[in-house]
């Protein structure tokens, strides 16, 4: 359903969108994008929402009242006992984190009716956590998976590193149409062996099966865990155009239809649901939910995220 930009798209682009990632268009928009990630995000997140350390850290603090909306699991008992006073333990977030990307690049993303599709998204995300994680020795490595193969990028630190991992998974070859994805597999292949603790990040559109549940829960027993679910309109909504052809890019498999508005209701009443399901299997998974769309200003979802994400960890109100 989706048709190429042409130059007029490109003169209606709105500032947000995302830099065009392919063809001879790739080298300047990788420039592109990582000065926008720079400039947006330094200047929209400041002080202490400057960075997407994972959760509270792991080092022992100091202990201060408990306020409501803590986090109960950080109660230090030892001092309640003491000073009848509910207390929590603060602690100090590792010195050195190695962030792990798991990358979805399936066939589904190869899709896209807004701005950009989605595996740009996809590639801009990790731009931008790639910028939020960088710095103080943190390393970053990446397991890119088409469905077709699975791509293991080691975690090291250092901009030309970060450069070139952004590059390898916006230079991803397209799988082949009928190739199924396997987050599953890519998610297994994260947590066995184990690795040391640190963040975790898997960026999908979650569409399809929710048998990702299971190793992403084993995942978020060892890593802090963020999911960066990736929508189009067209995932959630059909529009009135009459006759349709939807294709399963992962099956190959086609079918005609005619858009009537019953067809429409139940469609975004299936696709509501899904996507409410897999909210829950992330909730339930320990995940922080972010969601990018590829009508939506990418970067400001991302700064709203953030700040949100620090606020509850500190015991503020989201």
């Amino acid at each position: 359903m989706r048709l190429p930009f042409t130059h007029a798209d490109e003169q209606n682009r709105p500032s947000w969108a995302p830099p065009v990632l392919r063809g001879d268009r790739l080298e300047a928009g990788l420039r592109t994008l990582e000065l926008e990630v720079r400039r947006r995000l330094d200047g929209l997140l400041q002080g202490n929402h400057l960075g997407l350390v994972p959760g509270p850290g792991s080092e022992p603090g100091e202990a201060r009242p408990y306020q409501p909306g803590d986090d109960v699991r950080r109660m230090d008992w030892a001092v309640t006992a003491r000073t009848t006073e509910p207390h929590i333990r603060e602690t100090v977030a590792d010195r050195e984190l190695e962030t792990w990307i798991v990358a979805d690049l399936s066939a589904s993303l190869d899709f896209g009716t807004a701005v950009c599709e989605k595996r740009d998204l996809v590639v801009c995300a990790v731009a931008a956590i790639a910028h939020l994680t960088r710095g103080g020795g943190n390393r970053i490595g990446a397991l890119i998976s088409t469905g077709e193969r699975t791509v293991r990028i080691p975690p090291r630190g250092g901009l030309a590193h970060t450069r070139g991992l952004v590059r390898k998974l916006a230079e991803t070859p397209r799988a082949p149409e009928g190739t199924r994805g396997d987050l599953t597999a890519a998610l297994e292949q994260l947590r066995r062996p184990p690795r040391r603790r640190g963040l975790a990040v898997v960026l999908s559109d979650f569409l399809g099966g929710t048998d990702w549940q299971r190793p992403l829960r084993a995942l978020s027993s060892r890593h802090d865990l963020i999911a960066v679910e990736v929508v189009d309109p067209r995932d959630v909504d059909l529009p009135e155009v009459g006759t349709v052809v939807l294709a399963d890019p992962e099956s190959g498999r086609q079918r005609e239809v005619h858009a009537s508005a019953l067809l429409r209701r139940e469609f975004a009443a299936a696709a509501a649901a899904h996507r409410e399901e897999v909210a829950a299997g992330l909730r339930q998974a320990g995940a922080g939910h972010l969601v990018l769309r590829t009508d939506s200003d990418w970067i400001a979802d991302t700064v709203r995220f953030v700040v949100g994400r620090k606020r509850r960890w500190s015991g503020g109100v989201a």
